[in-house]
């Protein structure tokens, strides 16, 4: 068994010299054990939500992943920010346990195919005049999308999902999910393409616990870049969790006390939560919802007790998830 894994991270080494040797082959830039290209107008960003200078978009080549690259390119365009794009190769072992020869041979396909398409991807009309990086990575855990944020001061990631059946199933068991569980920086999940991705409503669904108030306030951020108007809601759900109106109105000053300011918070009744967000979404014309998440309890904790039904047509509205 220890021969077996020192196999394994001795293949890993290899592999990682086999990419260096490859990219600088072809005049790709090398940033520490991160692969990237350079795209042109490559400029210095810094990371901060109010300014929005760097976005990150994970892309494995799919239309969905297409949707988020083209939104992404629309919010860049506007805040004059540059956009980067991750793709995970997400090699097996079975083929970094392949003999050296046959290694290089694997790898060298690999890495130019990926970058052949991305730098595809960097010819469409949508980001010309973007400042792009491209980083290729061997990831196969998309936890790690967290980590090239973070270490590249990224103020927002923006994915593609093709989640369908309600909100749970949207997220819950996806990839999409096991990057919004463990992302520090907010993630946009875009699920339909958008011509032009103008935000004027945007709905921020709150139990208003205190710990949202992190959440809440880079949303407010988030309205305000885009100069949208920022509604704040409270689904309250019929059954054991019915609050009264007294009770929810305790809520809702305890949360603005904490927060110390006044914040206007509709109360919408529905029987699950789930539903009552959408629906409250559809009735309202909201542009973008934006929830807060907990982490490894993941966005089903949010929904404790929900049921994911068939609410398509409004789970195409983009969403703005925030750690908590």
């Amino acid at each position: 068994m220890i021969y077996v894994m020192g196999k394994v991270v001795h293949t890993f080494y290899i592999w990682f010299q086999i990419l260096k040797e490859t990219i600088m082959a072809s005049g790709v830039n090398t940033l520490d054990s991160i692969f990237s290209f350079l795209g042109k107008n490559q400029t210095l960003l810094t990371a901060d939500i109010t300014m929005m200078k760097k976005i990150l978009v994970p892309v494995d080549f799919s239309e969905y992943s297409g949707y988020a690259l083209e939104v992404a390119s629309q919010i860049a365009k506007k805040h004059g920010s540059g956009i980067i794009i991750l793709h995970m190769l997400g090699l097996s072992e079975s083929v970094l346990a392949k003999s050296e020869e046959e290694e290089l041979k694997e790898a060298k396909y690999y890495m130019k195919l990926a970058k052949e398409k991305i730098k595809d991807l960097t010819k469409k009309a949508h980001l010309q005049d973007v400042p792009v990086e491209a980083i290729i990575q061997n990831y196969k855990i998309f936890s790690e999308v967290n980590q090239v944020a973070q270490e590249h001061n990224c103020d927002l990631v923006v994915m593609g999902s093709h989640g369908t059946s309600g909100l749970s199933r949207f997220f819950v068991g996806s990839n999409t999910e096991k990057v919004v569980r463990t992302s520090q920086v907010p993630v946009l999940v875009i699920k339909q393409p958008h011509e032009d991705f103008n935000i004027k409503r945007i709905a921020f669904a709150c139990d208003l616990d205190p710990e949202n108030i992190p959440a809440y306030s880079k949303v407010v951020a988030f309205a305000e870049l885009f100069s949208a108007k920022l509604e704040t809601f409270y689904v309250n759900t019929s059954g054991a969790n019915y609050m009264g109106y007294s009770d929810i109105e305790k809520k809702i000053k305890n949360f603005t006390d904490k927060l110390g300011e006044e914040v206007p918070v509709r109360i919408y009744n529905h029987y699950s939560v789930e539903r009552g967000i959408f629906n409250f979404c559809l009735e309202h014309n909201v542009d973008l919802l934006a929830i807060p998440t907990h982490g490894r309890k993941g966005i089903a904790h949010f929904l404790a007790g929900s049921t994911a039904e068939n609410v398509s047509n409004q789970a195409k509205l983009p969403v703005l998830t925030l750690k908590l």
